[in-house]
This record gives structure tokens, sequence and C-alpha cells, in this order.
């Protein structure tokens, strides 16, 4: 999508039948409650999915009892400028040494791009870059409010104990994972993700979009 001086990136997995997600969590599902064609005047859909189906922002209620849930978190970290950066790890933590040569003078919001954004669909990674609790630290001293990443976890796959989830609520900082940032060049973007206000639950998707501009308009 296009308009003048302005593009628009669509950075979201298609929630889809195919969709992989986290193992032992509830697939997409959608049944037809109405039809057209059964001589209905609409045709109604039930959805059947996890709040954390495709790219999402977890909620500390995730990982914390009687912590925010989707409908309380606040909304201006999920919008406003975002420095997009890619990494080659191809596994373990993230370390501020992986964002070296990046310039992120001024950096509010950090989408990180690795591997893991050329991956179908329909394909689970099970080792994929995460972030590490030393990353985490650093970004709250540069004054970072909001990471995003394509790997389905700010944890390990195997982590029990969850650090880097933990250590984001301690500094504030709020997280969106599972984007899908293939071939997206580096750089300032416009980030629009906004979290649905969904109470009870721990979690949420999103359309997670980057806008593009001729400056001054991202600046």
């Amino acid at each position: 999508m296009k308009t003048e001086g302005i593009r628009l990136y669509d950075i979201s997995r298609t929630v889809s039948l195919d969709l992989a997600v986290w193992p032992g969590d509830a697939p997409f599902r959608y049944e037809h409650v109405l039809r057209r064609r059964d001589g209905a005047s609409v045709n109604l859909t039930t959805l059947t999915l996890s709040p954390h189906t495709g790219s999402h922002a977890d909620a500390p209620y995730h990982f914390l009892d009687g912590a925010p849930h989707p409908a309380d978190l606040p909304l201006e970290p999920y919008l406003g400028l975002a420095h997009l950066v890619t990494v080659s790890r191809r596994s373990g933590g993230i370390v501020p040494d992986d964002l070296a040569g990046h310039d992120l003078n001024g950096a509010r919001r950090l989408l990180i791009r690795t591997w893991v954004s050329d991956l179908p669909d329909d394909t689970w990674p099970e080792d994929f870059p995460y972030l590490t609790v030393e990353l985490v630290d650093w970004l709250a001293t540069q004054g970072v409010i909001l990471v995003g990443l394509d790997s389905p976890s700010v944890d390990a796959f195997d982590s029990a104990d969850l650090p880097c989830h933990h250590r984001l609520w301690h500094h504030g900082l709020v997280h969106l994972e599972a984007l899908h940032l293939v071939g997206m060049p580096d750089g300032v973007y416009e980030l629009i993700a906004l979290p649905l206000k969904l109470t009870g639950v721990c979690g949420s998707p999103v359309r997670a979009v980057l806008r593009a501009a001729r400056p001054p308009l991202w600046r």
C-alpha cells in the first residue's frame, strides 16, 4: 500500500489454519455459524485461537499473577518511531555486541530481525535467537521502551523461569514476538502494533505495520 511519499510494510504473520504455534498451544481454527450459501443473510464465523497466535504482544499477566492484561497496557510504546536492525546470530542469547555497527542513537523502540523472519508461516523454530538479561539491561539504559523480534519468544524455547520476560517488566519495557521482518531494510520507521483491548487474558495478536516516509516525517 502506497500513498504520496509514504509506504506501509506489513510485518505481521498471516493467521491461517497452517500457521505454526507454540507446541501445545491452541492452533488457530474457525467454524461457520451461519452461511449465505445455506440461506442466511450473512456469513458468520467463530474463532478459536491463542492470544499468542502469530505476531503478538505479551501481557505481564502471561508470566506474573495479578499483573496487567492487554486492556491495561499503555498504548504509547506500540506506536512511534522504531529502529529496525538485523543481527547475524543463529541461536542463543542476543547480547549488546550483536548490535555493534548499528546506529541506535535516540532509539525508543527496537525491532530485531534474524534468520527466523525467512521461515514460512507453517514452520516452527525451536533453536531461535532470544534476548539476554544483559541486553535488556543495556537497552533500558538507552531509553528503549519496546523491543520486538521475529523469534516466538524473548526467552529460550526451554526456559522455565523466563528471565527476560521478567527483566523487561522490571524495567517497564513492553515487547512484541513473532514479527515477520523478511525483506525489510534496516532503518528508522514508524511502528503501529496496538494490542487489542482484551481483559483477563495473557496477550494479544497485533497487526504490526511499519510506515516509512521521506524526511522529515520520520525524524
